[in-house]
């Protein structure tokens, strides 16, 4: 898995993390956010939680990644095992044949309306990243890409619902998202928004994800241009409506692919995963340790380790963010090298820069602490001269000092999380 870019707002990731199909269109698609969700491999969560402080941090779950989600690949699906039957005699039910990918490409290009293939791509079932499809489609009116991925998460988990969560538009610009829940108990949501948050292009990206009651996860996406990114844009909207998504995301055929996904194999040791702090209770947290002179006019989060407030001062909107982590110790020398040590004992670092490069006059400050003791507790609060994290500066500077910063990150209300 590459490695997060450091520049990039956590945000962003996890955007850029629900449009992962299992490397579709690009090989350098960072596995950023949704990685946190993948709650037994520890060492990966550690890894892309030591970039949430390079450069613009901040960890967000924005449903289109709200919500932070596992990137196709990054964790292994769990098909459940057939149920057996109470009698001896009783047989188990034999899992569906596998799926080529030959099989999984011809099931996408029947679903979609006459037009033109090429580009294709495709894995299957027995593929160690999971199935899926990609091909650049052209209806005749600009060719444009699509990708596809399958795979199996828990019925009723977090993931399962930050899967099909609308983003956080604070967090994430979009043009439209709805969710909703069909007739056979399926939740489905479908995005309409922009490959570059941004929009330092014209590049649109629609986007499908369905997932059911027992856990089939199917995500369809497109563009209006033929690949995600460095292509011309070769038509005004990608050539699928949302009515189209839904009928090819939904389509019968993708529940048996996903059934056909091997189990995994269990795991010899089982490593326990760090508790993680409900993000209401970081966010209510957050808002009461505002200094005075500042007013709350929003606030947003995930649903654990990461909320964030919207405050005025009279001079315009500031997002401030906070995350909360646990079990942080064993990354400290990459975190803090050269932070100062408080007298009992907790690490601090301080970082004053232009925040994402995407953001033309943004400026982000951030105080990043590890109290110490083996539970590694982290606390790292940014605050931003703009609004939402993609939006235009609304100011010279963060309406927060680093002073303020610093005060909000060391305060002993934390400790109540530990």
């Amino acid at each position: 898995m590459p490695e997060s870019r450091p520049q990039e707002p956590f945000e962003a990731r996890i955007a850029a993390a629900l449009r992962e199909t299992g490397d579709r269109f690009e090989t350098d698609r960072s596995a950023l956010a949704a990685a946190g969700e993948a709650r037994g491999r520890r060492r990966l969560r550690l890894r892309q939680r030591v970039a949430v402080v390079g450069g613009a941090a901040g960890i967000a779950a924005a449903g289109v990644g709200g919500s932070l989600l596992v990137v196709p690949g990054d964790a292994p699906d769990t098909r459940r095992a057939p149920a057996a039957a109470s009698s001896a005699t009783a047989s188990v039910t034999p899992a569906p044949a596998p799926a080529s990918g030959d099989r999984i490409l011809h099931a996408l290009k029947e679903l979609l309306p006459r037009g033109e293939f090429s580009q294709e791509d495709a894995r299957g079932t027995d593929h160690r990243l999971g199935p899926s499809a990609r091909l650049v489609y052209d209806d005749g009116a600009g060719a444009a890409a699509i990708g596809l991925s399958l795979r199996r998460i828990e019925p009723g988990s977090r993931e399962a619902r930050e899967s099909t969560r609308c983003p956080d538009r604070a967090l994430v610009p979009y043009d439209t998202c709805t969710t909703s829940r069909l007739p056979d108990g399926s939740v489905l949501m479908l995005f309409q928004g922009y490959e570059y948050p941004d929009r330092r292009a014209d590049t649109k990206w629609w986007n499908a994800e369905l997932v059911t009651a027992e856990g089939q996860h199917v995500s369809l996406n497109e563009w209006n241009a033929p690949a995600e990114k460095g292509a011309e844009v070769s038509r005004p909207e990608p050539p699928l409506t949302p009515e189209q998504l839904k009928e090819v995301v939904s389509a019968g055929v993708w529940r048996g692919v996903v059934d056909a996904i091997p189990a995994p194999k269990e795991p010899t040791t089982s490593p326990s995963a760090p508790p993680e702090e409900p993000g209401d209770t970081v966010g209510a947290t957050l808002a009461r340790l505002m200094p005075e002179g500042v007013k709350v006019v929003g606030k947003g989060g995930q649903e654990t380790e990461y909320a964030y407030v919207v405050v005025d001062d009279g001079e315009g909107g500031s997002l401030v963010q906070v995350n909360v982590q646990h079990g942080m110790d064993d990354v400290a020398d990459q975190l803090y090298g050269s932070a100062e040590t408080l007298p009992d004992g907790t690490l601090l670092a301080v970082d004053q820069g232009p925040g994402d490069e995407a953001v033309p006059g943004g400026v982000m400050w951030t105080v990043d602490t590890l109290r110490p003791g083996d539970d590694g507790f982290r606390v790292v609060v940014s605050a931003f001269n703009h609004a939402t994290l993609q939006g235009a500066p609304t100011r010279p500077a963060p309406a927060l000092t680093v002073g303020q910063l610093r005060e909000i990150a060391l305060s002993p209300e934390w400790d109540a999380m530990r």
